[in-house]
């Protein structure tokens, strides 16, 4: 430690002496420039107002410090004794390194010796010196700022660069993401119309009844694509005070969609014209029902405000098959109706026989094509005796009921030659295998002899026919029947006798009656076995009525998937020989659709 230096301070050139020591001193000790300034500065402040009163006693102290070995400079004012009002005394602290600065840097190059006091104009120039000092750090500070502002300021250019790519990337993204979006909807929309197209086509095409796929229309696109829809059918009987828009008319007269409504729709492959007078508010969309020809126009009132130009091609295109079904329901009905036709045209009137009674009832099919086929017949033989024949010609349509009308000439022809249920159906398999190949019937034939209890019977592939005796009991004959006919290989039928004492009924049918693809046929035949034995002598005596009573409870509802034939052939009992039997016309009386 170095011993304090005390001074009186009582003018300005001592004050400028202390100034100058503790100048020397601090910048032996290494201060700092800025520091070391300060301190200075704040010292000649505290000794110039001591001399504005009556001085000052300063002591300055040179301290090094325990811990980190620097060194501390301090300075003490206190007033002179003699200042009437003493103020507080002060004190001033500066660190120093406590390493001595380089001497030239410490004395300059005119300075003379240390243990020279300073003359006040050698303290100015040192002062000078110490200022000059400070302003040259105060201009290097200067120049890093400026460093340190054009840097900070290029720094600013590429954050507001890097700012701006950013937000043009932001901004890229966003409209690629809005991109991505708007094309997820469209595939969404366009997946969303082709579902609806797969499924209301499927819905439309699923019946061949024409009234089914009108009714259905409603609830396919009504609300989502239509508030309302309307079906002009050209051949179709117009409903009382109904009227057609003017767009409907332009669209079955040009054969192109039209679309009418408030604004222009700009639908494609669509006309565009003024609203209707019927709907002036929402637009209309009519499309004609186009296949081979027109047969109609679909008319839609929009759900909205507009068409979807999306939605409005999907509803075209849905038109069009719409105009599919219908033409394809059209011509099953007509075909249907051919093959119905020319089938109950070859269904003949049962002969009136003596001693016997008959009934029998052809119920066509109400599913698809499968009209045709089956039939029934009845004939008397130059013996007296009579021939019922049953019987079922594979396929359907116009072809088996053609088929089936060449199969009954050619049986009665044989039949007028041989009475003989077998050999009849022997020569009937013999020309059918050579005449038409690849086609097959089943039959059964049973011949009634005046005065005989018995029945001679012969099947081709046949459901069994069924007996039922005075007492009730039901008898199935379910000897083994032969082949079907046409089967391609030869074969020998051969004829079964069956008891058939008067009061029988003998019951012959085709699988249409008894077979339902669920259960076989087995159970229809048990069924039709406790129907019959559950019957009465009332019922049995009306031979139509009981018809009725056996048709029922195997046919419940009105929808059959093949033909149906029935022939009911009755022995009257003993000492009743009743009326002769009546000619039955199989479309005379038809009966009831359950």
């Amino acid at each position: 430690m170095i011993p304090p230096e005390v001074r009186k301070i009582t003018s300005a050139a001592e004050a400028v002496r202390a100034r100058t020591f503790a100048a020397r001193v601090t910048a032996e000790l290494g201060a700092p420039e800025v520091e070391r300034a300060r301190f200075l500065t704040a010292l000649t402040a505290r000794l110039c107002e001591g001399l504005g009163r009556c001085g000052t006693e300063l002591t300055l102290t040179v301290r090094p410090s325990a811990s980190d070995g620097t060194v501390l400079v301090r300075a003490v004012g206190e007033p002179m004794p003699s200042e009437p009002d003493r103020t507080p005394p002060w004190r001033l602290t500066l660190t120093c390194p406590g390493r001595p600065a380089p001497a030239t840097a410490r004395r300059g190059p005119h300075r003379r010796p240390a243990d020279l006091e300073d003359t006040p104009a050698e303290a100015v120039l040192a002062a000078d010196e110490e200022t000059a000092a400070i302003l040259r750090r105060l201009d290097e500070t200067e120049r890093q700022l400026r460093l340190h502002r054009e840097e900070l300021h290029q720094t600013n250019q590429g954050v507001m660069a890097l700012h701006a790519e950013l937000h043009a990337a932001a901004q890229t993204q966003r409209e690629l993401l809005d991109a991505e979006r708007a094309a997820r909807g469209e595939a969404e929309k366009a997946r969303r119309l082709l579902t609806f197209l797969a499924d209301a086509s499927a819905a439309v095409t699923a019946s061949l009844d024409q009234e089914d796929i009108l009714r259905c229309l409603p609830g396919l696109l009504v609300p989502g694509y239509a508030s309302d829809v309307e079906v002009w059918l050209f051949d179709e009987p117009a409903e009382p005070n109904s009227a057609h828009s003017a767009a409907a008319v332009t669209a079955a007269r040009l054969g192109r969609p039209q679309h009418a409504g408030p604004h222009p729709g700009d639908l494609p492959g669509v006309d565009d014209l003024p609203p209707s007078a019927l709907s002036p508010d929402r637009p209309l969309l009519c499309i004609p029902l186009t296949v081979r020809h027109t047969l109609g126009v679909l008319t839609l009132t929009a759900p909205g405000d507009r068409f979807d130009e999306d939605t409005s091609v999907m509803l075209v295109e849905l038109t069009r098959r719409i105009a599919i079904a219908l033409d394809n329901a059209r011509r099953y009905e007509q075909h249907r109706d051919t093959a119905e036709a020319l089938q109950r045209a070859q269904l003949t009137a049962l002969p009136p026989v003596e001693g016997l009674r008959l009934a029998a009832r052809y119920l066509p099919a109400t599913r698809g094509l499968n009209i045709g086929g089956d039939w029934y017949d009845a004939f008397p033989q130059p013996d007296g005796s009579l021939l019922t024949v049953v019987g079922d010609v594979t396929g359907h349509g116009l072809r088996a009921a053609v088929i089936m009308g060449q199969l009954r000439t050619a049986l009665r022809a044989y039949a007028v030659e041989d009475d003989s249920p077998a050999r009849i159906l022997t020569r009937l398999h013999r020309m059918l295998r050579h005449q038409q190949p690849n086609l097959y019937a089943t039959a059964v034939i049973a011949r009634f002899r005046p005065g005989d209890p018995h029945v001679v019977w012969a099947a081709a592939g046949h459901p069994p026919a069924l007996t039922r005796t005075p007492d009730g009991t039901v008898r199935v004959l379910d000897a083994r029947p032969g082949v079907m006919l046409g089967v391609p290989l030869p074969f020998e039928y051969e004829d079964h006798t069956a008891d058939l004492p008067p009061g029988s009924t003998l019951v012959l049918y085709t699988d249409g009656l008894v077979e339902r693809r669920a259960h076989g046929i087995d159970p229809g035949i048990e069924t039709l076995a406790d129907t019959l034995a559950a019957l009465g002598e009332a019922e049995l005596a009306d031979l139509d009525g009981c018809a009725e009573s056996l048709l029922k409870p195997l046919l419940p509802d009105s929808e059959r998937d093949d033909d149906v034939c029935l022939l009911l052939c009755r022995v009257p009992p003993s000492g009743d020989a009743g009326p002769r039997a009546r000619a039955a016309d199989p479309g005379a009386r038809r009966p009831p659709r359950w």
